[in-house]
């Protein structure tokens, strides 16, 4: 059971009509950066969660989270 052409076009026809031609860009770029930030959250989760084997190791992981959280709050800024 598939959607032919005629039926997408009534599909479309009813989003526009409901929510605008001038929401639609806005609700997809809503989406996308929901999308976005959702998968940056799992990464970061991971690799917080990723075990390190020695010491120097640790350090290492901890300089570079910190820098990055540096980066980040000096673009915040």
């Amino acid at each position: 059971m598939g959607f032919g052409s005629q039926e997408l076009l009534i599909i479309l026809a009813i989003v526009i009509i409901l929510f605008g031609a001038k929401k639609i860009p806005d609700l997809a770029k809503g989406l996308g950066k929901g999308i976005k930030d959702f998968k940056k959250a799992v990464k970061e989760d991971e690799d917080d969660t990723k075990e390190v084997s020695t010491p120097s190791e640790k350090i290492e992981a901890s300089e570079t989270k910190t820098e990055s959280e540096k980066t980040q709050q000096s673009t915040k800024a």
